[in-house]
C-alpha cells in the first residue's frame, strides 16, 4: 500500500466523520429519550453506554488495525470476517433492539434519512484516496463505487420529508436504493482483498486494515447499515409513534 501522511485533510477526513457520527448518536438518543418523555436517570444511562460502547469499539477496532492482526490473509477465517461480522451484528442489534425502537420512534424519519448525508464527504475523502494511490479505484466512483448518490441526495430526500412533500414510497425507495449502493461497495471491498484478488493483484483492498481507515468500514459502513435499518423500522412503525412525543428541549 502507498504511503500517507497523517497531516493530509484527506486522511483525517477518516478520523472526523467517524467522531461526527459518535457525537450525532449521543445527540439523536438524548432528543429521542426527551421527545419520548423517558427519565433523566434513563437518559443518561443510554447516553454512557453509548458513548463508552463506541469508544470501546472503535479503539478495539484500530488496535487491531495498528497491530498488524487485520492483516493475517493466511488465517482461516481471517480476523477480517470477524470484523464484517461483528458489524453486521452490532447494526443489526442497534437498529432491532428495545435501544433502536426508541431511536425510531422518537426521531423524525427525517432525521434519520439526512444522517446519511456524511456519506457524501466520505466518498470525496475515498476518492482522494484512490489518487494517492492508497486505495484501489474500483472502490472509487471513478471505478464501481456509486455511493455517493445516497450522500447527495439524503439531504434532497430528507428535505423533502421534513416539508411534506415526499410520502413513504419515496422513503422506501430511497432507502432500499441506498441500501443497495451500500452493499455494492462492501461486496467490492471484500472482493478486492488478497483472500480474493477479483480485480487483480495491484488493485488490492488492504488500506481498510491500517488506522484510520479501519474506522471506514468499523465505523461508517456500521452507520450507515444500521441507518438503514432504522429507516426501515422508523416507517414501518410511523403510524404508531406515540402521541405524547415532543420536540426535543
Amino acid at each position: 500500500m502507498a504511503g500517507y501522511s497523517w497531516t493530509d485533510p484527506a486522511v483525517l477526513t477518516f478520523i472526523a466523520i467517524p467522531v461526527a457520527l459518535v457525537a450525532a448518536l449521543l445527540w439523536c438518543v438524548d432528543a429521542a429519550w426527551r421527545r419520548l418523555d423517558e427519565p433523566l436517570s434513563g437518559r443518561r444511562r443510554a447516553l454512557t453506554v453509548t458513548a463508552l460502547a463506541a469508544a470501546a469499539w472503535m479503539g478495539v477496532t484500530w488496535i487491531a488495525a495498528d497491530s498488524g492482526v487485520l492483516r493475517r490473509w493466511d488465517a482461516t477465517p481471517p480476523p477480517l470476517a470477524f470484523l464484517i461480522a461483528g458489524i453486521v451484528a452490532l447494526a443489526a442489534a442497534i437498529a432491532f433492539s428495545r435501544y433502536g425502537g426508541r431511536l425510531a420512534a422518537g426521531l423524525p424519519i427525517a432525521a434519520l434519512i439526512a444522517l446519511q448525508g456524511f456519506r457524501l464527504p466520505l466518498e470525496l475523502a475515498m476518492h482522494e484516496m484512490y489518487e494517492r494511490g492508497v486505495m484501489p479505484v474500483q472502490m472509487s466512483y471513478s471505478g464501481r463505487n456509486f455511493d455517493i448518490i445516497t450522500g447527495v441526495s439524503a439531504f434532497v430526500v430528507a428535505g423533502l420529508v421534513a416539508g411534506g412533500r415526499a410520502g413513504r414510497w419515496v422513503i422506501v425507495a430511497w432507502n432500499v436504493l441506498g441500501l443497495l449502493l451500500l452493499l455494492n461497495v462492501v461486496t467490492i471491498a471484500i472482493l478486492s482483498t488478497p483472500l480474493f484478488r477479483y480485480f487483480g493483484d495491484d488493485r488490492l483492498n488492504v488500506w481498510v486494515t491500517y488506522p484510520p481507515f479501519v474506522w471506514l468500514p468499523a465505523v461508517m459502513v456500521l452507520a450507515a447499515l444500521a441507518g438503514h435499518l432504522l429507516v426501515f423500522r422508523a416507517i414501518g412503525t410511523g403510524a404508531r409513534r406515540p402521541s405524547r412525543a415532543r420536540e426535543p428541549r
